[in-house]
C-alpha cells in the first residue's frame, strides 16, 4: 500500500490561481469596452437605415396621396389604409407593421417635421431617455 506521504498529487497553487484571474480580468479590461461601443455603433447604424426606409415609404405615400401623413395618422399609414384617404396603393412597407427601433421602442413621426418636410426619430437607448418623459 503506498503512503499519502509519497504519493504525488498535481494541481495548481493558489498563486498560479491568481495569475490566471489576472490575467483573464487584465484582457476582459481591454477587450470589453471595444466589444461595447461596437455593439452601440451597430444598433446606430441599424436606425439610421430603418429610418431611410420608412423615409422612402412615406416619399411613396406621398406620391400615391399627395400629401405626407400628419402627426395624428403616424407611420401607421404605411402599413393599413386610413378611411380617409384616397389613392393609397399600399403597403408601402414589406412586412405588415411599423418595426421598432433598435431598442425595443416605437419611431416618432412629426409632420411638419423641424429638419425637412418630416421628422421620424427615435430616443436611442432607454437609460439616455428622461425619466420625467416616461
Amino acid at each position: 500500500m503506498q503512503s499519502i506521504k509519497n504519493s504525488a498529487i498535481k494541481g495548481f497553487t493558489l498563486l498560479e490561481l491568481l495569475v490566471v484571474l489576472a490575467i483573464i480580468a487584465l484582457l476582459m479590461g481591454v477587450v470589453g469596452p471595444q466589444v461595447m461601443k461596437h455593439l452601440g455603433t451597430s444598433k446606430t447604424k441599424a436606425v439610421k437605415v430603418q429610418i431611410e426606409d420608412l423615409s422612402l415609404a412615406l416619399d411613396m405615400y406621398k406620391l400615391d396621396v399627395g400629401v405626407y401623413p400628419s402627426t395624428e395618422q403616424g407611420l401607421d399609414v404605411l402599413v393599413a389604409k386610413p378611411e380617409t384617404v384616397r389613392n393609397w396603393i399600399g403597403p408601402y412597407l414589406r412586412k405588415s407593421f411599423i418595426p421598432k427601433d433598435a431598442w425595443g421602442n416605437e419611431y416618432h413621426y412629426q409632420y411638419p417635421g423641424d429638419h425637412g418636410p418630416f421628422d421620424i426619430f427615435s430616443y436611442g437607448a432607454p437609460e439616455f431617455v428622461n425619466k420625467a418623459q416616461i
